[in-house]
């Protein structure tokens, strides 16, 4: 019987967070581990659909960097960097493309469906979901003068329209949306999944946006885990060297939601199963929540 009360209580601790989360929005950018093992695949389309049955908007934001990479070396194409950033000429947008919204995404749709959901795939180029301009970066060599590089096929985020999402939302549907914007003569850019994901939360006004990584949230230097930090913490702390490197673009993604009018943001660790339960149902999280 202790078995059973312990089961109740459980769903008791959890009531409060129900409550004040019924019918708010939640954008999840789904990648790293977590997509890539069936474990912690079937985890993350269960915790995706029990948050909808309960009264919560979920909306997944995808990437599927490693198996854009795999597609190209089978194609005898090889996969370049700059900064971090995908190189992107006409024929590897063609592979990004097939791999994230045939592939990627469709699979993500059919394990939701399979466990009880109702999942709809998008790419940013439906409804015209997502606008783009073409990205460029800036270095500044040895010279000390400003290069520009041109990585191609690659956008940013320039707007949202989300009458399609929240469409979708109204009637009961968990949009999926790979990240590829449309610019503005039409051409298809490969966008970074953070961003996508950060610009639809402050498009929607969501609730939270959360952000699944391979790691356990952001350190200290003494290499503890920090439960919360606030954004105007944030400087500081890269200019310490406490953020940096594949953690900066998501806490940059983090913030711009937040001066967008998301209430909280988490970097939390999809390799823990059922990772997004334990974060948003519990007092203590898992991860790092930027709040401001």
């Amino acid at each position: 019987m202790e078995k059973f009360i312990e089961k109740a209580n459980v769903l008791i601790e959890a009531l409060p967070y129900i409550r004040n989360f019924y019918g708010k929005t939640f954008v999840i950018k789904y990648g790293g581990s977590a997509q890539v093992k069936d474990e912690l695949r079937e985890s993350f389309a269960k915790d995706v659909v029990i948050l909808n049955f309960i009264g919560i908007r979920p909306v997944i934001v995808h990437g599927g960097g490693p198996k854009i990479s795999s597609f190209m070396e089978k194609m005898g194409k090889k996969p370049e960097f700059v900064h971090g950033q995908r190189v992107t000429d006409k024929e590897t947008m063609d592979i990004v493309e097939m791999v994230l919204g045939g592939l990627v995404n469709k699979e993500i749709v059919t394990l939701i469906n399979s466990h009880g959901g109702r999942a709809v795939g998008l790419s940013g180029k439906d409804g015209g979901l997502i606008k783009a301009r073409k990205k460029v970066i800036k270095v500044s060599p040895e010279t000390g003068a400003d290069e520009i590089i041109d990585l191609g096929l690659v956008g940013e985020v320039e707007a949202i329209e989300p009458g399609i999402l929240s469409s979708l939302e109204k009637e009961g549907f968990i949009p999926v949306i790979s990240p590829v914007g449309v610019g503005p003569k039409g051409e298809t850019l490969n966008i970074n999944a953070d961003y996508v994901a950060s610009s639809v939360a402050a498009a929607l006004k969501a609730e939270k946006l959360i952000l699944l990584t391979d790691v356990p949230g952001i350190k200290d230097r003494n290499g503890k885990v920090l439960p919360t930090i606030q954004k105007k913490q944030v400087k500081k702390l890269i200019e310490e060297g406490t953020i940096s490197g594949g953690m900066l673009p998501k806490v940059q993604a983090c913030v711009k939601a937040l001066e967008g009018g998301v209430q909280k943001t988490h970097i939390i660790d999809g390799r823990v199963s059922h990772c997004l339960l334990l974060e948003i149902f519990t007092k203590e999280g898992i991860g790092t929540e930027i709040v401001v």
